[in-house]
């Protein structure tokens, strides 16, 4: 960009005073801001515009700042507004800002560079408003939101060598009057929703440079089109969903310096064509399904400073080329899950320019190399390998040393006591080695230290360095060791993620614990913490996840802890807590707000493969969440303790909740109906208490239930369907209560069984006195026959009213 702009204050002339911007360009830009203070809220102020002013309507706006006038003689037109970033960081962000507030701006056609980046201007760009721009060459709309696709008449501005349209939402795909774009130089599209292929007439813009696509939605192949861009330097189309081969031909374009295509779909192998690219200096083709193996003849292309492979790809070592000596002179080095084999390759060691080397998840075995402690190469990241020993001390003598990552290796020993000597390290992360002894205090001294994992070791020891003055300092991970003594404190302000958890640490939770004024993730599972949870933790406000599972907690849990409003992960399981559960908790704000809707983590929990995870016990299991994702799970785990009373129908507030365990306690009464309304939950434990009374129907409004366990209680009747509650059919998870039925457990309900089949009355009357009046009537009939003849008479009238009254 710097270039670009430079390029173009080459082509002004002089500032000659004598004349004056005309009017219409003066009351547009007027306009322009006007717009601007009427969607930041409405306000008259002009304190939260940065730069703008001396933009008024008594001085010549060629004198304005972030504006430049051409020169010549005869007339003074506004070719050049520098508009990036209008808004102070201070004042809130403009609730509105649409595109709209651009069309004053198209009434200057004189306009030869505009820069509107970084100002959050939301809505789809006015074509029609372009068309009038027909002198522009440079365009850079950055970090902004519009949207829909680009309008073509963006497509006819001749003149155009610089377009950045970076981390704005266009979609659609690119009209084919891509092509005539003769003059276009640089062409920057990155970290869009454009969709569908990259357009093939893309390749008619013979006179481009530079071309970059990255973080967008494009599929399909690379265009067969672009071959034909001779000028070519820089192709960047990371970020995408690109598949197919890349062009075989690829290395025809003789000019080229960089080719980055990571993060794609592409497969095939790496054209051998590209060995003929004499100019290349960056190749970045990790993180896609590219297969066969990684060709010893790109370390001849003696241009060549950046290599990145490896990732997703398929991709493999030879290692029996022991005697390749390169002929490039690497800065960086990644080959990342190659298939590397044996010890790191001694060819490494003639690069003496590198400066990042990332060689995880491959086979490597043996000793850390005394060569690469020695070569000062400031990221050396070698996590999920193999190796073995001791870190030489010599390491951390390195004045550049910036980034050090062996995490899941088989290191052993003690950490070297020199190691506060790596003055500019930022990230040390050795998880998942066997070091012991000490944590070394010198590690104090490393005062730009940013992230410190030394988690899943065997360090011991009841002392801890002092790191209160590491302001930097914001992730802390020592859990699973074998630590001691009182739960340290000696911590900055600043740290925002402490993991202590799985260690041998005693005593109560230190009131020192509310220093950490940021802390947003507070981990001490599995220790001995003993005495009852204070109320001083609801002053940790930031605090978003805390876990104190398996510890020696009593007492009751204070109401206080619904303060905590940005609280989305609560796991206080397996103590000895008493008491009933606070209806407070239904304030939780951090539980109430649906998944994905909170506010971001810090970039410290989004780096993946590196960071540990959060473990907790989600379905029915211990699992990890994933640290870069903490943002999409909310739970609430009061399991295996000894609380008591009714369940508050306030916790049916929660409609955040993914997880909600309250099992293995003595809590009593009805399951509240109020749980039909956590529309998160996947996971719903009550098992193990002493409610009673029939499951709400209300459950069966539940769309994301997976597990519902309401084992060992006193519930009786039939369980609700329809819904996920239909899938609800194992017997254990209903098991050990009064009286349960349906169709779940295959249990008839009384209610459901069919009564059997009741005759009309009037028919069974009818039907009785056809077959077994008949009957009687017959026998009787016959008696009386025989008595007439017998007797000669006919019976007493008294006989016959009784026979008929038995016949009735």
């Amino acid at each position: 960009m710097a270039k670009m702009r430079l390029l173009l204050l080459g082509l002004l002339i002089f500032f000659t005073p004598s004349l004056c911007c005309p009017e219409y360009q003066k009351q547009a830009l007027l306009q322009f801001k006007a717009s601007l203070i009427k969607a930041a809220n409405g306000s008259s102020s002009e304190s939260q515009l940065v730069d703008l002013e001396s933009w008024n309507s008594t001085s010549d706006c060629c004198h304005w700042s972030r504006i430049i006038c051409s020169s010549r003689l005869d007339s003074r037109n506004v070719i050049a507004l520098y508009l990036d970033s209008l808004f102070a960081m201070q004042f809130p962000e403009p609730t509105v800002v649409t595109s709209i507030i651009l069309t004053p701006l198209f009434r200057i056609t004189s306009l030869m560079l505009l820069d509107i980046s970084s100002n959050q201007i939301q809505g789809e760009l006015p074509g029609s408003g372009f068309a009038n721009l027909s002198k522009l060459v440079y365009l850079d709309m950055m970090l902004n939101g519009f949207s829909g696709s680009i309008p073509s008449q963006l497509f006819h501005l001749r003149h155009l060598q610089y377009v950045d349209m970076s981390s704005n939402s266009f979609h659609g795909i690119l009209s084919g009057e891509v092509g005539s774009l003769q003059n276009l130089r640089v062409l920057k599209l990155d970290d869009n929703f454009l969709g569908g292929n990259i357009p093939k007439e893309m390749g008619n813009i013979t006179k481009l440079q530079h071309l970059f696509l990255r973080g967008n939605k494009f599929s399909g192949g690379i265009p067969p089109s672009f071959l034909h861009l001779k000028e070519l330097e820089e192709l960047d189309l990371r970020d995408n969903l690109l598949s197919m081969e890349i062009p075989l031909h690829i290395g025809n374009l003789s000019n080229m310096t960089s080719l980055a295509l990571s993060n794609n779909r592409l497969t095939g192998r790496i054209p051998s064509s590209i060995q003929k690219l004499a100019k290349l200096e960056t190749i970045q083709l990790d993180n896609n399904l590219l297969t066969g193996e990684i060709p010893s003849w790109l370390f001849n292309i003696k241009s060549l400073k950046n290599l990145v492979l490896g990732g997703s790809n398929n991709l493999t070592w030879n290692n029996n080329d022991a005697k390749m000596v390169p002929k490039c002179m690497l800065s960086q080095l990644s080959m990342k899950s190659c298939g590397l084999a044996g010890e790191i390759p001694d060819w490494i060691s003639t690069q003496k320019t590198l400066e990042f080397l990332d060689l995880s998840e491959n086979q490597l075995e043996g000793v850390f190399p005394q060569w690469l402690a020695e070569m000062e190469v400031g990221s050396i990241i070698l996590s999920d390998n193999s190796l073995t020993g001791s870190l030489p001390p010599r390491l951390f003598n390195s004045p550049t040393l910036a980034v050090l990552s062996l995490s899941r290796n088989n290191f052993s020993g003690e950490l070297p006591a020199n190691i506060g000597n790596a003055s500019e390290l930022m990230i040390l992360m050795l998880a998942g080695n066997n070091f012991s002894g000490k944590v070394p205090e010198s590690i104090s001294m490393i005062y730009r230290l940013l992230i410190l994992d030394l988690s899943s070791n065997r360090f011991s020891g009841n002392s801890f360095p002092d790191l209160s003055s590491n302001v930097l300092l914001g992730y802390i991970d020592f859990s699973s060791n074998e630590l001691s003594g009182e739960i340290p404190t000696k911590f900055s302000q600043e740290t925002r993620l402490l993991a202590l958890g799985k260690n041998k640490f005693s005593g109560s939770l230190p009131r020192n614990l509310t220093n950490m004024i940021q802390l947003e993730h507070l981990d001490i599972h599995d220790n001995n913490i003993t005495g009852e949870l204070p109320e001083f933790m609801s002053q940790i406000s930031t605090l978003q996840v805390l876990n104190l599972r398996n510890n020696s907690l009593q007492g009751s849990i204070p109401n206080s802890i619904s303060n905590l409003s940005s609280l989305q992960i609560l796991d206080l399981s397996s103590n000895y807590l008493v008491g009933e559960i606070p209806a407070k908790f239904g304030n939780l704000d951090g539980m109430i707000e649906t998944p994905n809707t909170l506010s971001s983590s810090p970039d410290i929990f989004s780096m993946p493969h590196e960071v540990n995870d959060l473990i907790v016990n989600w379905k029915r299991s211990k699992q990890a969440l994933s640290s870069a994702s903490l943002e999409l799970y909310s739970l609430l785990d009061l399991s295996m303790n000894q609380l008591s009373g009714a369940i508050p129908a306030s916790l049916g507030t929660l409609k955040g909740l993914k997880l909600l365990n309250i099992s293995h306690n003595n809590l009593s009464g009805k399951i509240p109906a109020s749980f039909g309304d956590l529309e998160s939950v996947e996971s719903l434990d009550l098992s193990y208490n002493k409610l009673s009374g029939s499951l709400p129907r209300s459950l069966a409004k539940l769309q994301e239930l997976a597990i519902l366990d309401v084992s060992n209680n006193k519930l009786k009747g039939k369980i609700p369907v329809g819904g996920q509650m239909d899938t609800m059919n194992d017997p254990n998870d209903f098991a050990n209560n009064s009286g349960l039925c349906g169709m779940q457990i295959q249990v008839s309900c009384p209610e459901d069984q069919l009564p059997p089949a009741k005759p009309h009355e009037d028919e069974s009357k009818d039907a009785w006195f056809s077959w077994e009046g008949v009957g009687i009537g017959y026998s009787v009939g016959l008696f009386i026959a025989v008595g007439i003849i017998y007797f000669g008479q006919a019976p007493p009238a008294n006989l016959c009213r009784r026979q008929r009254r038995q016949v009735v």
